[in-house]
């Protein structure tokens, strides 16, 4: 594998297009609606459609949502499932996500995954690259996978204590990467700025990325010495689900592909970018097809910026056919339909 991806995939439902949040005892009518595999399957999803290998490590309940989100990772986005289990009696989990301008609202309902005691399902496989959602509970599979060679990339999973504890950060001595949002790394570092944030992380990890949403992204690479500020790519926004994990996703590809720096997060604010233009966080991952149309309609607008800052995508988009991704569905009985 290129990626090795473990946590809990949940079934999103999501709903677009209001206006504002409903008050209390007030029904809204959303105008858009879809269904898709959610979770840690944001970021598996992401990656597949990039041409990264992918293997993901969870439990499926054989219930009709667990049956369509294991019909829809392994037969629809070819993701390797063989470190996976199916759980029988078990309920899937469930994400109900609203969106609402560029912010969401969700609520979820789920019960605790049946790990091993090395917190994963299935068995470690030998990969590249490996994601880690940074909790205080330091789990063994992470320091064998980067004595393996792997290099582990770690996220924020959504702490719902609010207490940001700073030794959840130890993990990353394990890591090569930490790549939070501003506002997580200025919760688990206590400072006062993103760029104050990313400055003490880079003494914890090699690779140091702070995303800033409007303002696009920081970094700092301490190995090479290298530090860049990368702007944000200007879209409209529909739904804003999973585009953290679309870019962890950007940014182990072009790892791997061994850009520069500032090419990688390019890279990566550009594939999260283009995610918020649907809906559904997994399945609004873009495709190569996404990627290849962006590019030509940004040099045939004469782009400067664009053209200058993204010239590297001649040499990573491949070239001949390419496989066009599919969106998420109204309903959760059948594959989605084309885009």
């Amino acid at each position: 594998m290129d990626l090795f991806v473990p946590g809990v995939v949940f079934l999103d439902i999501i709903f677009t297009g209001l206006p504002k949040l409903p008050d209390p005892g007030e029904e809204a009518w959303a105008p858009g609606m879809g269904s898709s595999p959610g979770g840690v399957a944001n970021l598996a999803v992401a990656a597949s459609r990039l041409g990264v290998r992918t293997g993901l490590g969870t439990a499926f309940s054989t219930d009709v949502y667990g049956e369509f989100c294991h019909r829809i990772l392994s037969r629809q986005e070819g993701i390797d499932l063989t470190p996976s289990r199916r759980v029988p009696g078990w309920h899937s989990p469930v994400t109900v996500s609203v969106a609402n301008g560029r912010d969401r609202s969700m609520i979820t309902h789920a019960h605790p995954v049946p790990v091993n005691p090395d917190g994963l399902v299935g068995e470690l496989p030998a990969a590249r690259a490996a994601f880690l959602s940074v909790t205080p509970q330091r789990l063994p599979w992470v320091r064998r996978a980067r004595d393996a060679g792997t290099l582990v990339f770690g996220g924020v999973g959504w702490d719902a204590s609010a207490a940001w504890p700073v030794d959840a950060l130890d993990v990353l001595d394990d890591c090569h990467a930490f790549v939070p949002n501003a506002v997580e790394a200025m919760h688990y570092t206590r400072a006062s700025t993103p760029r104050e944030a990313l400055w003490r992380l880079a003494e914890r990890v090699p690779l140091a990325v702070v995303t800033c949403g409007g303002d696009g992204a920081i970094a700092i690479d301490s190995e090479r010495g290298e530090v860049v500020s990368v702007p944000p790519v200007p879209v409209e926004v529909l739904d804003p689900t999973g585009a953290g994990d679309v870019f962890i996703a950007g940014l182990v590809a072009a790892s791997l592909w061994q850009l520069p720096l500032a090419q990688r997060v390019a890279f990566a604010n550009l594939v999260a970018a283009l995610s918020v233009r649907h809906f559904g966080g997994s399945l609004s991952a873009p495709g190569w097809g996404d990627i290849a149309d962006w590019w030509r309609a940004a040099r045939l607008r004469g782009d400067r910026e664009r053209i200058a800052a993204y010239g590297f995508l001649d040499d990573v988009i491949p070239h001949g056919e390419v496989r066009f991704a599919r969106r998420a569905s109204a309903t959760i009985d059948r594959l989605p339909e084309a885009a």
